[in-house]
This record gives C-alpha cells, structure tokens and sequence, in this order.
C-alpha cells in the first residue's frame, strides 16, 4: 500500500481513552456519645438534656435516661469528631451552669 492510499484505522492517527482517576474519600471516624450516671443529677434533667442537645423526644430522652440510670452509662448518638467533641463540651457546660456533676464523654466506635 503506498502512502497516497492510506485509510483512517492504518494507525497514523493516534486516538487513546483519556481516564480520569478520583481519590478514595475515606469516611471520618464516628464518635459515640455517652452520658455517665451519677447519684446526684436529678433524672427529669438528665431526660432534658438529651432532648436539648440530641433532638431526642421526650419517649426516646426517658429511654436513654432509663439505661444511664440502670446500666451507668447510655448512649445519646454517634458524630462525626467535631460534631461529638462540641455536643459533650455543650451538655458538660450546661450542667455545670445548672450545678449537676453530670458527665458526658466521647468515645470512637
């Protein structure tokens, strides 16, 4: 074949598939927050609490109050690092105002 007859898949003409690679976005750690039970933090503020600071109902607060009181320690919700950190320096700040001993604390799940 000579070069005045050349067709277009001779392989002159250079066509490749542009690829476009994404990072892997690796999802954040999760945080549980957890109320600690205490002898002296009346119960209708601990129930309180969760509904301010958790968006709780009143039915699903006097659940997690009810196994803070027999179990020591319940669970209000799991965040991400910052969303956990603010929430147990909120309900620890709000208790304090309030003059409870009340203790919330974070740990990774």
């Amino acid at each position: 074949m000579s070069k005045e007859t050349r067709r277009p898949d001779d392989g002159d003409n250079d066509v490749g598939v542009a690829t476009k690679t994404r990072p892997k976005t690796k999802r954040p750690n999760l945080y549980r927050v957890l109320l600690l039970n205490d002898d002296y933090t009346p119960m209708e503020f601990v129930v309180h609490v969760v509904e301010r600071f958790f968006n709780k109902n009143r039915e699903e607060a006097t659940q997690i109050m009810l196994h803070v009181h027999q179990h020591g320690v319940g669970e209000c919700g799991v965040f991400t690092y910052e969303v956990a950190e603010t929430k147990v320096t909120q309900v620890m700040d709000f208790a304090r105002k309030h003059q409870h001993p009340l203790q919330c604390v974070m740990e990774r799940k």
